[in-house]
Formats: C-alpha cells, sequence, structure tokens
C-alpha cells in the first residue's frame, strides 16, 4: 500500500495523474471537496456537522476534515491513498502526520509536479476557449486574471508545504510540463515500478 500526496498548481496534471493512478494501482483518491459533498449528503452525525456549516456559508474546520480523512482511511484501501487538495497549510500537514501515524500508516512521497507558471496560464486558458468552441462547459474563471490569481494563492499556501516535506525527505520533484506519458513514467519510476 502506497500512500502519497501529488502538489502543483492548478492545471498541472494532478487529476489527470491520480485517475491514472486510481486505474492502474487500484489507489483511492480522497479529494477533500468529494469528501465534503458526500458527507453533507450522507445522513451521517459528521455529516450533518458538515452540512450545517456549509449551509452558513463558513469553512469547514481542519478538525473535520481530519474527521472525514480518518473515517475514509479506516475503510482502507487495496493501493493505498492519494491525497488531493489536502494538506494546504503547514497545521494540516502536521495534523495528517499525526492521524497516519496514530493508525500505523505513513507517508511514501510527496510529488511536486513543477511548471512554467507562463505556459500553464495558457494551457489553462486555452483548454478553456477549446471546450467553448466545442459547445462544453468550462470554468468561469478559467481565464488570464482569474487563473494568476489561482497560481498566486497556490504558491502563497503551498510554498510552506514545499519546504516542509522537503525537510521530511518525503518530496520528489518532476516536470509537470512533460507529456502526461512521461509524467506518469516519472510517478512510476517515483514509486518504485
Amino acid at each position: 500500500m502506497t500512500n502519497i500526496i501529488l502538489l502543483g498548481p492548478p492545471g498541472a496534471g494532478k487529476g489527470t495523474q491520480a485517475s491514472h493512478l486510481v486505474k492502474t494501482r487500484n489507489m483511492t483518491q480522497l479529494s477533500t471537496g468529494d469528501m465534503l459533498r458526500a458527507a453533507q449528503s450522507s445522513g451521517s452525525e459528521m455529516g450533518k456537522k458538515v452540512a450545517a456549516i456549509m449551509a452558513e456559508g463558513k469553512l469547514v474546520t481542519d478538525q473535520i476534515v481530519i474527521g472525514l480523512i480518518r473515517e475514509r482511511l479506516q475503510e482502507g484501501s487495496e493501493g493505498g491513498f492519494i491525497f488531493d487538495g489536502f494538506p494546504r497549510t503547514l497545521a494540516q500537514a502536521d495534523a495528517l502526520e499525526k492521524l497516519l501515524t496514530e493508525m500505523g500508516l505513513k507517508l511514501d512521497a510527496v510529488i511536486e509536479m513543477q511548471v512554467d507558471d507562463e505556459v500553464l496560464v495558457k494551457r489553462i486558458v486555452n483548454r478553456a476557449e477549446e471546450a467553448r468552441a466545442a459547445g462544453k462547459e468550462a470554468r468561469a474563471d478559467d481565464n488570464e486574471d482569474s487563473v494568476r490569481i489561482r497560481l498566486m494563492e497556490y504558491y502563497k499556501k503551498t510554498s510552506p508545504l514545499i519546504g516542509y516535506y522537503w525537510a521530511k525527505g518525503n518530496l520528489q520533484r518532476l516536470d509537470g510540463m512533460a507529456s502526461i506519458d512521461e509524467v506518469q513514467k516519472s510517478i512510476a519510476w517515483i514509486l518504485g515500478d
């Protein structure tokens, strides 16, 4: 069982790579956004808390997110877990490490998908324009200004995590601008395939 975090700015290809790992390694992708939506509609005790907080327009606390992750980790996964969208802060990274230790689990790798910001902005904007031209739905905020703001937010919040995991010896970096196949090969190499 392998547990990893995929780090990278919006549009770096984390979702594409996570989907590939789910299919090829039978890993479970833990997306905090998906988990919150599922909890909200589950009717469970935790779900009721989440629904009440979100109904008030408030942010869900780290404690609740860790509780949701704990529940999901207890269900197990044959191939391990991919943490997606969590942790985003040093406090969350500490909480995740504590939780994994309590459960006798470990984090095997933190994979940073490094990108060229200017190329990434063009990639996201072009992808949105192509989707709209083909009559498909695109994110409303996939325009240059919004993408730059999302990138700035990512770097403000995530830079400390990069140093945190580097100091722990978990950080692995790869070229997120390479082809999808090349990125998949790099991840497989990092995971020992």
